[in-house]
């Protein structure tokens, strides 16, 4: 098999009633992730994209965040009805969302000012 051509990384966080920062999934599951999955095996893609659940992506004010690599694309707000955007523009067409995008700022960064 192929290496994979791209790793979609789908924030499974959830904190507890009243943490001080929001979570990705209110629920422990993510119907993002599943949308992402079922879309990317409706496309062919299995063999070269992998959709990954993952810890927090420390985007939380962003929430729910997906990242794609290589590409280090990050995008925040994400609901199930944009998985189809990601895959047939991105992952497809090669092409970011940028209406999903994150601004450059707000990635790995104390300063975003979503921040509380």
């Amino acid at each position: 098999m192929p290496p994979f051509e791209h790793h979609v990384f789908v924030c499974h966080n959830m904190r507890p009633e009243g943490a001080p920062r929001p979570s990705c999934t209110r629920d422990g599951k993510s119907e993002l992730h599943t949308q992402l999955q079922q879309l990317v095996k409706a496309a062919g893609l299995g063999n070269t994209v992998r959709i990954n659940k993952s810890a927090c992506l420390d985007q939380c004010e962003h929430g729910p965040t997906v990242v794609v690599y290589p590409d280090a694309v990050w995008y925040g707000h994400v609901k199930p009805e944009d998985a189809a955007a990601i895959v047939e523009e991105h992952l497809i067409g090669g092409r970011p969302v940028e209406r999903l995008r994150l601004a450059d700022e707000c990635i790995n960064t104390k300063t975003c000012p979503h921040r509380a």
